[in-house]
């Protein structure tokens, strides 16, 4: 997402810590790449020129100097791109008294799989999470919410053939009681209509929300702010969700725009798996732009894909020093959840140098041969599985599973050799007396090198 701009800030910060002398000409120059870049994004002009404005004027202060006078621009351009993503919103569920978010927008801007992604996202945190179905206009709405909870064990209440939504409402008001967080979808229009107005302020009197959430596309830019700006004037809305922020350059205007209006974004989309969804922190979304990671993302994107039970079971394998092809596929699922290699880069601090010299061809082809192991291991045996090693020389073995999988025998090999390696880390974690400390690690390191293999 906004890679053009986040390149482009990365750019103007190593030319200004890099140059020897700060003149007119490359401050001129910084700006105007700012500039352009902001506009690609979409930010309003207006906002543009303030924010290139002060930073130029700060730049061109005689009273500051040398690295001083870096290190000043530097965390002025910071602060400035800081303050215009907005201010954290804190959202906080828990069993003592149950929660409500109710979701509005137009048509077509994503509510109703928004609500299955947050269903996702606090079930995983332990929260005990339902859905109520009151969109009656958009045909199949219900239904389309329904499967979507279904696939992920939430709870759903719906009632297709009720065209008043208050009525739906109090006929499950008693199955909700149970339940710490209650997901309401509610009905779109193509425009904020009237009846639409009408409607919603009928099931914010009827439903009690503790939040009102507006959920808008990335893709209709500073349009977000027209959007926010009349929904807040209308029902009050608490907080924006943005959705399709992973395909669209436009994000920066919709992200802005919600900034302008005085309305805090509160969650991001950012693809289309029930896991794609992120608690909005600008401080760590600006980190991640600047190419240093977001770890607080990446750990909240682990807890939303893990699976207790096989996270359980790894573990009980770990005490035991064991391991199979079962656990690594588990690992090989999650990674994949949370979006591939690349966007895990992206979140670790430091990798983002890494990630910017290692071309997009390559890290392709890194997924690609990770989904390959995933199918090697689904066309083996149980007891290929628990026990690999006993393959390794067996070509046989290893010609029925590459024709079973579409993996070369090279490949599944490779799958064994590191697997081996990681068993016998594991094992020497378990055994050894210091453990897996340091200087355990720095062995295992040597180790690994002398296979061929890198950490």
């Amino acid at each position: 997402m906004l890679d053009k701009l986040s390149n482009a800030i990365k750019k103007a910060t190593d030319k200004i810590a890099n140059a020897m002398f700060l003149d007119k000409n490359l401050v001129d120059q910084v700006i105007k790449e700012l500039q352009r870049s902001l506009i690609e994004a979409d930010v309003n002009i207006q906002l543009v020129l303030e924010i290139t404005q002060r930073i130029k004027k700060s730049a061109l202060d005689e009273r500051l100097n040398g690295i001083e006078k870096k290190e000043h621009i530097i965390k002025l351009l910071h602060d400035e791109l800081r303050a215009i993503l907005g201010e954290r919103k804190e959202l906080k569920v828990n069993s003592k008294s149950q929660s409500r978010f109710m979701m509005l927008g137009l048509y077509g801007a994503g509510k109703t799989t928004t609500i299955s992604k947050l269903a996702l996202y606090y079930s995983k945190r332990g929260s005990k999470v339902c859905a109520i179905g009151l969109d009656v206009h958009r045909p199949a709405a219900s239904t389309q919410l329904k499967q979507l909870c279904d696939k992920l064990n939430i709870a759903c209440f719906i009632n297709p053939e009720e065209k008043d939504p208050s009525k739906i409402w109090k006929k499950y008001s008693k199955d909700i009681e149970n339940y710490d967080l209650v997901l309401i979808d509610t009905a779109g229009r193509d425009s904020l209509e009237n009846d639409l107005i009408k409607e919603i302020r009928s099931i914010n009197k009827i439903a009690k929300p503790t939040e009102t959430f507006l959920v808008i596309p990335a893709d209709i830019g500073q349009t977000a702010k027209k959007q926010a700006i009349t929904f807040k004037d209308a029902v009050n809305i608490t907080g924006v969700i943005i959705t399709r922020m992973d395909s669209t350059a436009k994000a920066g205007g919709a992200l802005t725009s919600c900034y302008e209006a005085k309305v805090p974004v509160v969650f991001i989309g950012t693809g289309e798996k029930p896991a794609d969804l992120e608690l909005f922190n600008p401080e760590a979304f600006l980190s991640r732009m600047l190419g240093m990671g977001d770890l607080e993302a990446l750990m909240e994107k682990i807890r939303t894909v893990t699976d207790e039970s096989a996270l359980k079971k790894a573990q009980k394998n770990i005490e035991q020093g064991k391991l199979t092809l079962r656990d690594v596929q588990s690992q090989l699922e999650s990674m994949e959840s949370i979006g591939g290699m690349d966007k895990i880069m992206s979140m670790i601090p430091g990798f983002g140098k890494v990630k910017e010299k290692v071309s997009a061809e390559k890290l392709e082809q890194q997924q690609s041969k990770l989904k390959g192991y995933k199918h090697a291991i689904n066309s083996m045996t149980q007891e290929e599985i628990e026990n690999p090693e006993t393959m390794e020389k067996e070509t046989s073995r290893l010609q029925r599973i590459s024709k079973g999988s579409g993996v070369s025998t090279t490949d599944i090999r490779n799958l064994i050799k590191q697997y081996k390696v990681l068993k016998e880390m594991i094992q020497s974690g378990k055994d050894g007396e210091e453990g897996m400390d340091q200087k355990s690690l720095m062995k295992m390191a040597k180790k690994l090198a002398k296979k061929g293999m890198r950490l």
